[in-house]
C-alpha cells in the first residue's frame, strides 16, 4: 500500500534511545535482559493461570488477559528497539510504521480497560461479596473482555486513520524508538489540527475516563475496607487489591505523562522516557507484582511447581 495522501516518504529512520555510540551496546544488553525476564514472568503468568484450577476466578481471567497484553507489548516494540540498538540504520517502513502505531493504540487502550474490568471485579468482590457469583459469571467476564478489544480495536483505527491522512514530504527522522503520535504529528508538512484534535478526544476519552471510573470504585472499596472492624480482616481484603492499586498506578501515571499534556509540553526526551516506562518497565513488573504479592499466585506456585519438576 502506497503511503497515504501524496505523502513522499516511503520509510522513516528512528533516532532511537541514544545518540550516543557508547551507550547503545550497555542499553541493548540492558533491554534485552528486561525483554527476557517480561517474557518469562508473563508467559509463566500465562501458563499458570491456565494449568492451575485454583485460579479459574474472574480476577485471574483479567489478569491473564493482561499479560497476554503485556507479552505482545514485548514482541511489538522491545524487539525491534533491540535490532536498532545494534544496527547502523535504524529504518522502518511508511506502513510497517502505520501498523506499529496501530498496535501501539490497540495495546495501550485495551489495558486500559482490561484494568478497569479488574476494578470492577474487586468492586463488587469487596462491595457486595454477596451478589459476586452472579454478578460476575463466565458471560459477563467475556463480555468485559471482547468490551475491551472492540474499544481498543475502534480507538486505533481511528488514530491510525487519521495519520494515514497526513503528506509526510522530505522529513522522515523520527526522534523516538518507535513510532508513536506525537513524533509523527511533527514531521508532517501539512495542517496537524484535526489529528491533534481527534488525539486528545479520544486519548482524553480512554485515559481520563477510566482513570475516573477505577477511581471512582477505590473509593467505595476502600470505604468498604474502613468499615471492617477487624485490624486484620483490613489488612487482608486489603491485600486482595493492592496489586492492583499498584499496577494502576504505574500504568496511567505513565501514560498520562504522555497523552494528556499539550504536544508543546513535553519534549520528545521526556517522552521517550515515559514510553519506555509503560512499553518496557510496566510489562517487566506486572507478574512480580502480582506473583510477591499475591498468596492465590503462590498457592498455585507452590501447587504447580512440584507437578512440572
Amino acid at each position: 500500500m502506497a503511503p497515504g495522501n501524496g505523502s513522499s516518504v516511503t520509510q522513516f529512520i528512528f533516532l532511537g534511545l541514544t545518540d550516543q555510540p557508547d551507550l547503545q551496546l550497555p542499553l541493548f544488553f540492558l533491554f534485552l535482559v528486561m525483554y527476557m525476564v517480561t517474557v518469562m514472568g508473563n508467559l509463566g503468568l500465562l501458563i499458570l493461570i491456565g494449568l492451575s484450577s485454583h485460579l479459574y476466578m474472574p480476577m485471574y481471567f483479567f489478569l491473564f488477559n493482561l499479560s497476554f497484553i503485556y507479552l505482545c507489548y514485548s514482541s511489538v516494540f522491545t524487539l525491534k528497539m533491540l535490532i536498532n540498538l545494534i544496527s547502523k540504520k535504524n529504518i522502518i517502513s511508511y506502513m510497517g510504521c502505520m501498523t506499529q502505531l496501530y498496535f501501539l493504540s490497540f495495546f495501550v487502550i485495551s489495558e486500559c480497560y482490561v484494568l478497569i474490568s479488574m476494578a470492577y471485579d474487586r468492586y463488587v468482590a469487596i462491595c457486595n461479596p454477596l451478589l459476586y457469583n452472579v454478578a460476575m459469571t463466565p458471560k459477563v467476564c467475556s463480555s468485559l473482555m471482547l468490551g475491551s478489544y472492540f474499544m481498543a480495536f475502534a480507538g486505533a483505527m481511528v488514530l491510525t486513520e487519521c495519520m494515514l491522512r497526513l503528506t509526510f514530504c522530505e522529513a522522515n527522522t523520527i526522534n523516538h524508538y518507535m513510532c508513536d503520535i506525537m513524533p509523527l504529528l511533527k514531521l508532517s508538512c501539512t495542517s496537524t489540527y484535526v489529528n491533534e484534535l481527534v488525539d486528545s478526544i479520544t486519548s482524553g476519552f480512554n485515559v481520563i475516563v477510566p482513570s475516573i471510573t477505577i477511581f471512582v470504585s477505590y473509593v467505595f472499596i476502600f470505604s468498604s475496607i474502613l468499615q471492617i472492624s477487624s485490624k486484620e480482616g483490613r489488612s487482608k481484603v486489603f491485600g486482595t487489591c493492592s496489586s492492583h492499586v499498584i499496577a494502576v498506578s504505574l500504568f496511567f501515571g505513565s501514560i498520562s505523562f504522555v497523552y494528556l499534556k499539550p504536544s508543546s509540553a513535553v519534549s520528545m526526551d521526556e517522552g521517550k522516557i515515559s514510553s519506555v516506562f509503560y512499553t518496557n518497565m510496566v510489562p517487566l513488573l506486572n507478574p512480580l507484582i502480582y506473583s510477591l504479592r499475591n498468596e492465590d499466585v503462590k498457592l498455585a506456585l507452590r501447587k504447580t511447581l512440584p507437578r512440572w519438576f
